[in-house]
């Protein structure tokens, strides 16, 4: 029996039949135009609704007495973070068992250690070593690279260093960033590394460098290694947004690497003639200290970094480091 729909359909004229593909072809088109306008090579972020805060990682209760910096000279890595933290106290002031840690070093670059583009790998393993000894439930090393990560973490040397020393690699995906907000002059809600949000300590381990924009990347400006999103924006107001980071991230203990430096060309370097020895190593709480007193291996002085006086006027710490309780020796 002939379909009933078959006798109510009317067939199409050639023209009315053009005219319907036109309009679908149209459709077709605008629909990926649009996919085109809104596409970005920006990592996308998988967000959720949520707004997170960073927690304060600072041990409050270290006694008076000790030392607020720790300057150790040398040229073996391990033994000087080893004496640097032992005159700080001990890793036991800083890290409890059970704390899960997270190390944030220079990595941002597919750089070999010699070129001092990224934190000394040796480094980096001496503090996994001091942290496992303290019985830290886990601990991860992570920075959000500008290069490849793996190439990163891969060249600098450090991803074998922590592998040996015992840590865990945490390489930073288009997913691992959640809302943050910096509460900032400049930065507000930011895609931050979610494992910030995951631990209960941090330790910043920033690298000696010259920067062609704010003349130098130290512990404070070492922080942009959390964030996710269009990161070239902040560089309109470097200053800002690196006392904006200071402001908001407090680790719970900074070691600076000056072992080598970075001289000229920074922040990627490039080549050995770039690079002086330092072999020097400046460890403590307070970044701003730190970083004044790493001025003068680049030539620099405080009035020199407008981020320090910024730092400093929101309470992160002070530029005079040399009232502070200073240890300083060779080993």
């Amino acid at each position: 029996m002939p379909s009933k729909l078959n006798d109510k359909a009317r067939k199409l004229s050639r023209r009315e039949f053009m005219i319907k593909l036109s309009t679908a072809v149209t459709a077709s088109a605008a629909c990926g135009a649009t996919a085109l306008v809104f596409h970005s090579s920006e990592p996308v972020n998988r967000r959720n609704s949520k707004i997170y805060t960073f927690k304060d990682y600072r041990i409050m209760d270290i006694s008076a007495a000790l030392p607020k910096l720790a300057v150790v000279h040398g040229t073996d890595a391990q033994k000087m973070v080893t004496a640097a933290v032992e005159k700080l106290g001990g890793i036991g002031q800083f890290i409890k068992p059970s704390d899960k840690v997270l190390i944030k070093p220079n990595v941002g670059w597919d750089r070999q250690p010699e070129l001092a583009a990224n934190t000394n790998p040796d480094i980096v393993a001496a503090v996994v070593r001091l942290c496992i000894e303290a019985r830290a439930a886990s601990v991860w090393v992570t920075d959000v690279s500008i290069n490849d990560p793996y190439r990163s973490f891969s060249r600098s040397g450090i991803e074998a260093a922590v592998a040996k020393a015992g840590g865990k690699i945490k390489f930073t995906t288009e997913n691992d960033f959640l809302d943050t907000d910096l509460k900032g002059e400049l930065l507000k809600i930011w895609p931050v590394s979610a494992f910030f949000h995951h631990v209960d300590k941090v330790i910043n381990l920033p690298i000696a460098k010259h920067h062609s924009l704010s003349k130098c990347t130290l512990s404070m400006k070492n922080l942009y290694g959390t964030l996710g999103g269009q990161r070239n924006r902040l560089h309109q107001d470097i200053n800002t947004s690196i006392a904006d980071l200071a402001a908001a991230i407090r680790p719970t203990l900074t070691i600076m690497d000056a072992t080598r430096v970075l001289k000229t060309n920074g922040p990627t370097g490039g080549s050995i003639s770039d690079v002086a020895q330092g072999n020097t190593i400046i460890a403590g709480t307070d970044q701003v200290a730190i970083d004044t007193y790493t001025l003068s291996f680049l030539d620099l002085k405080a009035d020199d970094v407008p981020y320090i006086q910024m730092a400093q006027i929101r309470g992160v710490g002070g530029s005079d480091w040399k009232s502070l309780n200073t240890a300083e020796f060779s080993v």
